[in-house]
């Protein structure tokens, strides 16, 4: 029969032991699709509505082959609103990928809030617009027809972000109907165009197509004439105070995949993904 060990030898060997099943707990915490995630691996992700239509889709799959949860603020691409991604860089909010117009990534990174290098393109996006559900649908096919549809329209809201700030500084001054259409027009903060015209506050939208897809309660009539449709790059950078950017670079790298690129085009986008 065997003698049990002297219980100074028992205590020494259990804390010899202890290192031992430290590192295997975190190494069962480090498995993928299947295992806990790492404590702490949370991905945080900041994204403006012109790609969220297409990102809330592609998440699930990331989160259950990766392991890892990712945790979503939504805003603006540009802008001072309070929810805007500017804004919430600003306030130190946690971010590892930004998803934005490619423009105001880019002034990210002059600012030093994106890692300079880290932009990957993701989508082109078009603008479009659209009516109450039901309500009549008023030509937009040809440059002269948006003109007198816009001039016609008692009134009309416009986002905040990409495809506004090109309603209200370009579009209207090419087609020469600034002071008439302006001032019955309207910059939504902080809110998706089609629900302000799904409510009846507005009578026409105009917003990225992707963004008044997903809307309920409105009609989507149509984009922009290609004379002065304005397309808009989507893109995901790596923020500067990312904690996780290994994990941020894979996720980037799905959203940026072949695999992605049917989803994305459901969204009313044109996915730009890698070769």
């Amino acid at each position: 029969m065997t003698k049990p060990l002297p219980s100074p030898f028992l205590a020494l060997t259990r804390r010899a032991a202890l290192p031992l099943i430290a590192a295997l707990a975190l190494a069962g915490c480090g498995t993928l699709g299947g295992g806990n995630k790492p404590a702490g691996e949370d991905i945080h992700v900041m994204t403006s509505g012109g790609f969220t239509a297409a990102y809330n889709d592609l998440r699930p799959e990331f989160e259950r082959s990766s392991g890892r949860t990712v945790k979503t603020a939504y805003g603006a691409s540009m802008g001072n609103a309070t929810d805007s991604i500017p804004s919430r860089l600003a306030r130190n909010e946690p971010a590892d990928v930004v998803i934005l117009a490619r423009p105001a990534l880019d002034a990210l990174v002059a600012q030093g809030k994106v890692v300079a290098g880290s932009q990957v393109d993701l989508v082109r996006s078009s603008i479009g617009f659209a009516v109450r559900k039901g309500a009549p649908k008023p030509d937009i096919g040809t440059v002269d027809a948006l003109k007198r549809t816009l001039l016609a329209a008692p009134s009309i809201a416009y986002s905040a972000s990409a495809s506004g700030t090109y309603y209200e500084t370009e579009l209207l001054k090419k087609l020469g109907i600034e002071d008439q259409v302006k001032p019955k027009s309207k910059r939504i903060l902080s809110e998706r165009v089609g629900s302000v015209v799904a409510r009846g506050d507005a009578a026409l939208g105009l917003q990225q197509v992707s963004e008044l897809l997903p809307i309920e309660g409105i009609d989507y009539i149509g984009p922009l004439p290609a004379e002065v449709q304005r397309v808009t790059v989507f893109s995901a950078g790596i923020a500067t105070a990312s904690k996780q950017p290994d994990a941020a670079r894979q996720l980037i790298r799905y959203l940026n995949s072949p695999a992605a690129a049917p989803t994305i085009a459901k969204t009313g986008l044109e996915p730009l993904s890698a070769r």
